[in-house]
């Protein structure tokens, strides 16, 4: 399988998670920042992950503008996933809680633009908490995503 993980990060906690996933998932791996792949080059994998810190319930323009400039219909018979990185709305007063559930979170919007340009959802959107708008990762949130990078390598393997 060869795979991209695409991501961006604002405080170095979507690169660490994107890093876990990509080393877990596989050998034919590259992990690299939105602002460095170049979409003319995604016909060349076979798997696209796409992660971004969740900013107002958003990824972030970086991200947004990788995925702006996929020309549809390119993402044909790839198969995709998504993550993002984001504080736990379940710790955080009624107010907070209940904007953010309303917001929602950047995996589900990534997902939703993957599948329009054509893309197959391998497996549901997945978030990763971190403490607070900086950082760090909560505990164990690294090998988590590492978990969830082996859930897809295998998933891909299945379905093939």
């Amino acid at each position: 399988m060869k795979a991209l993980v695409v991501y961006d990060s604002a405080y170095g906690n979507t690169e660490q998670i994107a890093m876990a996933i990509g080393g877990a998932a596989g050998d034919d791996v590259r992990v690299a920042r939105a602002d460095q792949v170049d979409v003319n080059e995604l016909k060349d994998y076979e798997l696209l992950i796409v992660g971004s810190p969740t900013q107002g319930g958003r990824p972030t323009p970086l991200v947004k503008g990788f995925l702006g400039r996929i020309p549809n219909g390119s993402l044909d018979n790839l198969s995709v996933a998504s993550f993002d990185t984001r504080i736990d709305s379940a710790a955080q007063g009624f107010m907070l809680r209940t904007f953010m559930g309303f917001l929602g979170y950047a995996a589900g919007r990534i997902a939703r633009q993957l599948e329009a340009k054509g893309g197959r959802l391998l497996i549901p959107p997945q978030g990763f908490v971190v403490e607070g708008k900086e950082g760090p990762l909560s505990a164990g949130e690294p090998e988590r995503a590492a978990g969830w990078g082996r859930t897809i390598a295998q998933g891909f393997a299945a379905k093939r």
